[in-house]
């Protein structure tokens, strides 16, 4: 029996093993940025003017395997945990929206409660950045696939 937060909980996956082969694909990296972590990032990086930007936390890339393609290609990309960082992301996001030229905002998340966080975060700093951009909220599920795109 767990008690705690719903995140913390052990669970163990089965998937469908992929094939083997040396005919599968080699994919690159998609990202375009460093660094990539919300508390690291300048503010004022020249990569931010005209960006898309993807707001992701850090769990998704993991629980998500075709992360790069489908969410970092052309985005600028901020990762965080606000279970695991003592900090409020909204300041720094709200002065990045606010100083910067971005196009879109798109929040990547897991199904957990503590990643409610980013997303309460990214929504405070639209608000307060005073500009109105488009915005979308996916989530992910813990077994890797996508369960609502908002």
């Amino acid at each position: 029996m767990h008690h705690g937060c719903p995140g913390s909980q052990m669970r163990q996956m089965q998937h469908k093993p992929e094939p083997a082969g040396e005919d599968m694909p080699v994919l690159r990296s998609q990202l375009s940025q460093w660094p990539v972590q919300i508390k690291l990032v300048p503010v004022n990086a020249p990569y931010f003017d005209g960006a898309k930007l993807l707001i992701a936390a850090d769990c998704t890339a993991y629980a998500y395997a075709n992360f790069h393609q489908k969410f970092i290609r052309g985005h600028i990309t901020l990762v965080g945990c606000p279970k695991l960082d003592d900090v409020d992301y909204s300041e720094k996001l709200t002065q990045i929206i606010r100083e910067n030229n971005i196009q879109s905002v798109t929040v990547v998340r897991m199904e957990v409660p503590c990643c409610g966080g980013l997303e309460r975060a990214a929504k405070v700093a639209l608000q307060n950045s005073g500009k109105f951009i488009p915005w979308q909220v996916i989530t992910i599920s813990i077994d890797g696939n996508i369960l609502s795109e908002l």
